[in-house]
This record gives C-alpha cells, sequence and structure tokens, in this order.
C-alpha cells in the first residue's frame, strides 16, 4: 500500500506474470485441439464400410460373423430389399447365440403372442431384447432397417438378417446389406465401401445356395415326357437329382439343358433297374435351364407310370433318394391358378345355329414370387392395373393367360381389372359378353330336353408352367339370368388336359338346362291332343264323306304344325319326342282319312252293314293305336 494514499501499489514484474498465465492457458488449449483432432483423425482412420447382397426365402435366417470387433467401436448396419417384398429385420447377437433359435423360437415367440391378440409394437421389441443387443425394424418412414451398436467388449458377434417378423406372412426377396465401425453415414444407406471386411457370411448356419425339393409326377401313353424350369443358378452351383419309379413299368430318363435347349447332362437308369441319379456343376450363372423327364422305351414299346424326382442344390445327399426336403427352391414348379366363372345372364339360346350367347365374370388367381413387391416403393397395399395391357407393361410378359375353346365371336369385355398384393398374389377379373358354340346340344328328347351348355377356358401355357384349378368361392349362377325359355337345373366345374402345345389345363364351366314347358304344352300338345279328339269324335258320325273332310283338314294342321317347330330346330339327322309324336299323329290320321273314305265306297257298294261292322271295331282301335304308339315312343326317347 502507497504510505500516504493507501492505494495498492503494483509489484515489479506481476503484469508480465499475468501474461505468461494467460499465454500457458492458450498454449494448453491449442494441445488439447490437436490430440482431439490426432484422435479423430485416428477414429476416420479406424472407420471402415463394407457393402453385401444376398437373399431371404421364407423362414430364412442370413447370418454374419463379426469376428475381432473391439471394446469402444460402434458398430453400423443398413438393410434394404432390392426384389420381392421383404421387409428386413437386422440384428446384433452375442457369438453365442445359436442362430437356429433366431429361425424358431425368436419367431415362434412372437407368432404366439400376435395370434393371442397382443400388441405387436410391444411384443417384438420385449422378445428381440431376450435375444439381440441391438436391433430394428423399420427406419425413416421406410421398410428398410438401420441400427447401431457400441461394443461393450472385444470379441466376436453376429449380424442376423431376417424378414421382419411383424408381418404376417413370411416376406422374401434380395437385399443390399451396408456394414460399418465408427462409420454413421451407413444408417443412411450412402457410405462408400472401404474394402474393409466387417462380416463374413456363415453359408452352413444361413443355408445359403442349399435347397432339396421333392416332386412327383406320371408318364403315360399320350404324354411320354414332361419338364420342370430350375430356379436361378449361380457360379459354381452343383445340381444334383435323383428319380425312381413308383408304379408301373416306367423306365425315366432325365436329360438336363440350359436356356436354349443345348443339354447339359443325360441320364438313364441301368439295365435291370428303375432309377438313376443327375449331377451337374454350373460354370457360370443363368436361369430357365430345363429338366427334362422321360419315358424310357422297353421292348420298342413305351414305358408309362409314376415317378419320385428329387432335387437338390449344393446338396449332394440327393444322390442318396432320402435327403428330406427344405431350404431354396429348387425347381420352378408349375404356378396353381384358381379360377372361377360368375354366370350373370343368358341373352339368347340359338337352337338352329347351336350356340348360346352369355355375359360372364372371369376370376384369376395365382402367386408369383416375380410378382412380389414391398408397399415401401408405391406406398401402397396392393397395385391395381386397369387393363391386362397395363400389367403386361409393368410386370412382363409372363402370366396365365388363355383363350375361350367354344367362343364363336368377339369377346366383349366391359371391364379389366388386375389386383396384385405384396407377396406376389395377383387377381385377375374380366366382365365380358359373347357368343358360345355349344355342340353338345342333343334335341332327341325335345321339347322334354336337358341341354348342356359349357364356358370352356384353355391355358395358352403348358402344365409344366400354369395348372388350372376351380375357384368354388368365384363359381357362381346368377339369379336373374333373362331367359325365359330356359332354366338352370344344375351347375359344376371341370379340370382336365388338353393338348394345345404340349399338354395344357382346361377349365370347363358347365351348366344344365331343361325348358320350360308352358308354351309346348299349351301352344303344341293341347292343340294337338284336341285335334286328335275331333277326329275320334268324327266317329260318331254315319256320314263317312265328312268324316273323310274332317280327317283330312286335321291332316293339313298337323302339317302346318311340323312346319312352325321346324323353324326352331336344325336340320337334324335323327327324330326328336316331337317329331316321332307328330309322324305317329300323321300316319295314323292319314290311315283314319284312308279308313273313312273306304267305309264311303263300302257305303256306296251297298255293303253298308259291312261298314258299321268294322267302324264298331275300329271306334276302340283307334285310340289302342295312339295308346301304343305312345308308349313305343316314351320307350324309345327316355
Amino acid at each position: 500500500m502507497h504510505a500516504r494514499t493507501g492505494w495498492p501499489v503494483r509489484e515489479p514484474g506481476s503484469r508480465n506474470g499475468r501474461a505468461r498465465a494467460v499465454e500457458g492457458a492458450l498454449f494448453l488449449a491449442l494441445l488439447l485441439g490437436v490430440l482431439m483432432g490426432t484422435g479423430a483423425a485416428q477414429m476416420q482412420d479406424n472407420a471402415g464400410a463394407q457393402e453385401l447382397s444376398g437373399r431371404i426365402e421364407p423362414g430364412q435366417a442370413i447370418v454374419y460373423d463379426l469376428p475381432g470387433l473391439q471394446a469402444g467401436e460402434t458398430l453400423y448396419a443398413y438393410a434394404e430389399r432390392t426384389s420381392g417384398d421383404l421387409d428386413p429385420f437386422l440384428a446384433v447377437a452375442s457369438a453365442d447365440l445359436t442362430p437356429g433359435r433366431v429361425r424358431t423360437e425368436f419367431a415362434n415367440d412372437v407368432n404366439r403372442s400376435l395370434a393371442a391378440g397382443e400388441d405387436p409394437l410391444r411384443v417384438i421389441p420385449e422378445t428381440a431384447r431376450r435375444y439381440f443387443l441391438a436391433w430394428n425394424d423399420d427406419t425413416n418412414g421406410t421398410y428398410n432397417s438401420a441400427l447401431q451398436h457400441r461394443i461393450p467388449a472385444d470379441g466376436d458377434y453376429l449380424l442376423i438378417v431376417i424378414g421382419s417378423p411383424a408381418k404376417r406372412q413370411q416376406t422374401f426377396g434380395d437385399y443390399r446389406l451396408l456394414i460399418g465401425i465408427d462409420a454413421p453415414q451407413v444408417l443412411a444407406g450412402q457410405a462408400e465401401p472401404t474394402g474393409a471386411i466387417i462380416a463374413i457370411l456363415n453359408a452352413s448356419v444361413s443355408k445359403m445356395r442349399l435347397g432339396v425339393q421333392k416332386v412327383t409326377g406320371n408318364l403315360s401313353a399320350n404324354r411320354t415326357s414332361t419338364y420342370y424350369t430350375l430356379s436361378p443358378i449361380e457360379t459354381n452351383d452343383t445340381f444334383y437329382a435323383f428319380i425312381e419309379a413308383t408304379s408301373g413299368n416306367l423306365i425315366p430318363a432325365m436329360v438336363l439343358r440350359d436356356y436354349g435347349g443345348k443339354p447339359l447332362a443325360a441320364v438313364a437308369p441301368a439295365t435291370g433297374t428303375t432309377s438313376a441319379t443327375l449331377q451337374y456343376t454350373f460354370s457360370g450363372a443363368s436361369s430357365n435351364n430345363r429338366l427334362e423327364v422321360l419315358a424310357s422305351p422297353l421292348n420298342g414299346a413305351n414305358t408309362t407310370g409314376d415317378f419320385r424326382l428329387l432335387t437338390g442344390l449344393n446338396a449332394p445327399g440327393v444322390l442318396g433318394g432320402n435327403e428330406s426336403p427344405g431350404g431354396r427352391s429348387v425347381l420352378q414348379e408349375p404356378i396353381p391358378v384358381k379360377v372361377g366363372v360368375e354366370l350373370d345372364q343368358i341373352t339368347s339360346v340359338d337352337q338352329v345355329c347351336e350356340n348360346f350367347a352369355v355375359v360372364t365374370n372371369i376370376w384369376m388367381e395365382w402367386t408369383d414370387p416375380a410378382l412380389a413387391f414391398s408397399p415401401d416403393e408405391c406406398n401402397c397395399r396392393v397395385k391395381i392395373y386397369r387393363s391386362i395391357d397395363d400389367f403386361v407393361a409393368a410386370e412382363g410378359s409372363r402370366w396365365p393367360e388363355f383363350t375361350l375353346y367354344n367362343q364363336q365371336a368377339q369377346r366383349w369385355t366391359q371391364n379389366q381389372i388386375v389386383v396384385v398384393q405384396p407377396n406376389g398374389t395377383a387377381t385377375y377379373f374380366e366382365h365380358f359378353w359373347t357368343t358360345l358354340q355349344a355342340p353338345d346340344f342333343n334335341f332327341r328328347a325335345y321339347p322334354f330336353d336337358t341341354q348342356d351348355f359349357y364356358i370352356r377356358i384353355d391355358s395358352l401355357y403348358p402344365e409344366e408352367l400354369y395348372v388350372y384349378e376351380p375357384w368354388p368361392e368365384k363359381t357362381v349362377v346368377g339369379t336373374q339370368l333373362g331367359e325365359e325359355e330356359w332354366y338352370i337345373t344344375a351347375y359344376g366345374t371341370n379340370v382336365s388336359s388338353t393338348p394345345i402345345t404340349t399338354q395344357n389345363s382346361r377349365y370347363s364351366f358347365h351348366f344344365e338346362a331343361a325348358r320350360h314347358l308352358t308354351f309346348y304344352i299349351f301352344r303344341i300338345l293341347v292343340p294337338i291332343l284336341i285335334i286328335v279328339l275331333l277326329t275320334y269324335i268324327t266317329f260318331l258320325l254315319r256320314d263317312y264323306g265328312k268324316r273323310a273332310e274332317v280327317a283330312s283338314a286335321n291332316l293339313l294342321l298337323f302339317i302346318a304344325f311340323n312346319f312352325t317347330i321346324a323353324g326352331d330346330l336344325p336340320r337334324l339327322g335323327y327324330l326328336t319326342f316331337l317329331d316321332a309324336i307328330l309322324v305317329t299323329i300323321f300316319v295314323i290320321t292319314g290311315a283314319t282319312v284312308a279308313y273313312n273314305l273306304y267305309l264311303k265306297w263300302l257305303a256306296t257298294e251297298r255293303q253298308k252293314e259291312i261298314a258299321e261292322r268294322i267302324d264298331r271295331l275300329m271306334i276302340w282301335l283307334y285310340p289302342a293305336a295312339y295308346l301304343a304308339a305312345l308308349i313305343a315312343i316314351v320307350a324309345l326317347f327316355p
């Protein structure tokens, strides 16, 4: 302190000390920044990203090993669908988790809880926490998955990719997978691969490119061969096949052909045996390869019978013939197509031309994995196409195309729609009217006949690709058909095979229809009966000339009836029931005219007593002749 003023006095050098303190603080901050920058740079140098791809089949779990992760590192993973309806689900687990538990226990626990009506938003997280260290289903408003997990301790871990357990149906398809260490840009799916090997596919656990499939079939005298299309093949895939006859004297042979029909391998059973095996390794990726199954001849004659075919992809156990089916699909089996016909109206039945016109709905439903999609790609639950042309332009040309076998005129389509669901199920609807041929008409019992009507739908693709099956829920006959002459007594469906290209499926909608008889009874049969009775009443007259005149007039009436009825039917090569009635009436009425003229001649020749004696007998013979003729007609036209 200053002695006089009492003010503080600054010590010499204090200003320099404060400056040095500030400089020290700045140096420390700079050093800390350098160290942090060095650490960040080192962390950036340690960051790595890896891009992988694969495919998940329904119920499959893909497992990747994550070896040698270090504590403090952050694992990032991102999965997105590239085909099918796959909704990917990502999970990180410790290395001691048995992968089989993911495919069975985890999925079963989730499904059991959801089936009990529990909230999936609560069930899935609770169940996932029991199995996984980290997991994710959807991210950023899409069905893609992204997760991050800070590694708690040095060691090995697992990365698992499955279809979302939240979906009622198991999803499938190809996926793209990004994995990164300390690379947060992976979460957006935008990281560039650095060449780092972070994840290694555990192919044995994932059962990748491994599948066994069993099919059965029959070869007959009319069908001596068939074929199966292989699922897409990758480089170095090995295809295995085992075939054996299970009935008949069949000796089955196999020929493997590529997409152009070139044979790749062929086998036939050894002499005295009925089984054979085939093995072939593909040198490159390909699709549309075919396995043909043929009946080998025996002593110059075709062999026939049933067979069992066991095929495998990278599964050599198939060659023993006892491998259990499972894994990925090996063969593209024929796609079942449900077909239904709704008969709305019968607009006309032309008996002369033997055809009929209808207003009809055709329904078809099939499931093709190639049509599967993810709802997040279109923000829609279903895809709707207003015409088959739109569908083909968007989805490709392959669909169960058909033709109406007995169509006689243009098919006037009024409405057409195709609805595709995410799992690849497509529903086709068409409302149309057209004229159809009816070659099955049989008029022998006319007008008491029952006629068969058919709507025959033929597949343009062979049965190796599409097989028809009835759709009972969509097989309906309307209640207001609009046809006054006919009423339907029965209807049903049938599926058969017909030779078009090879053997093609044919769906037949059949209905039986009978005539309303009011018109025929009151407009034809009753007048005929009255005329016959009037002819009979003339037997009470003793003027044989008048009787002959009345019978002649009745004969002319019957001729007029014949011309009226003849216009309703084609010129048939056989007699109908009504024809037989008219012919009988012609014959008896003509005989009555001749008989009355004969009686008149007898009366003129003064043999009236003989005429009366004959006439008393004919009064009974006349109705007896009609009765006998009617019994004979009914017997001949059951």
